[in-house]
């Protein structure tokens, strides 16, 4: 067959880098925290580092980010753990990164998210850059949304594209000056932190490759297709959007709250049930 293509996702950090360039240079500090951390990412691809030298470039390539949303007249307690949440954001989306599609259609989903904020609810961003990255995120799917990937995005992908997808986030929060807005990555954020803890518990070290997410079982254990699962996560995630942008865009926090509190309640069973299934499937 056709040969694989490893770190297909560098095709997102050309797309930040081209409007970049388009347009009159804007936001050089993103292109350059952007860059900082695609560097070190394509190197983990070739040769893995050490958990703390990539932690180390992811940090200076989010306080660049910082700089340039801004956010530094915020507390110092605050960036602090925006600081934190951000540089743990990105290693959640490179552990998310395991299956043909999930990264891509996940991406997607957001992508459309904050198109529609910025441009039917409140401005807070430039349109260009949201709709050049879509279409590098509509160009690698086109390689890697099948049952036999032709790329993969790599570690240079999935925290390229997280670094972008949080640089919006922070700038609608800036905007809005609501914190809520991290429930649009409730679906990643959810099985990120739950595996997480569920791995600690069990003692093993968090930073090494793991097949424990509730993604994995579907899929490594309970055959669904990887493009199924895919769907279900980016669907979940686009479907609780719509309730979470229109809550909180019309100022009512309690109901999104509410909503997402289920969400978690809910993703904890099934992944109880999904785990008791796959213990007894290992004892016939």
């Amino acid at each position: 067959g056709s040969p694989t293509i490893r770190g297909g996702g560098v095709i997102f950090y050309v797309a930040i880098l081209v409007r970049f360039m388009v347009h009159d240079f804007q936001w050089p500090w993103l292109v350059c925290g952007a860059t900082v951390v695609a560097v070190i990412s394509f190197m983990d691809d070739v040769k893995p580092h050490p958990a703390l030298v990539r932690f180390s470039i992811h940090l200076i390539g989010v306080v660049m980010m910082f700089y340039q949303v801004p956010l530094f007249d915020w507390p110092v307690w605050l960036v602090t753990i925006a600081l934190i949440v951000c540089i743990g954001s990105l290693s959640a989306f490179n552990f998310m990164d395991g299956i043909n599609g999930i990264t891509g259609v996940y991406a997607l989903m957001s992508l459309a998210s904050f198109g529609y904020i910025h441009t039917f609810r409140v401005a807070f961003t430039d349109l260009s850059l949201i709709v050049i990255v879509s279409i590098s995120v509509l160009i690698f799917l086109f390689f890697n949304f099948r049952n036999r990937a032709r790329c993969f995005a790599g570690d240079i992908g999935s925290v390229t594209i997280a670094f972008v997808l949080i640089f919006f986030l922070l700038q609608l929060i800036n905007t809005t000056h609501n914190f809520l807005w991290p429930l649009l990555f409730l679906v990643y954020g959810t099985d990120a932190i739950v595996t997480i803890v569920y791995r600690i518990r069990r003692g093993e070290n968090i930073f090494k490759p793991h097949r424990t997410h509730l993604y994995q079982y579907l899929c490594n254990e309970l055959r669904w297709s990887h493009l199924k699962v895919s769907i279900v996560y980016g669907g979940v995630q686009l479907l609780f959007n719509v309730i979470v942008i229109n809550a909180l865009l019309q100022h009512s926090y309690i109901f999104p709250l509410i909503v997402a509190l289920l969400f978690i309640i809910g993703y904890l069973f099934i992944r109880f049930a999904v785990t008791r299934q796959i213990e007894k499937m290992k004892r016939v």
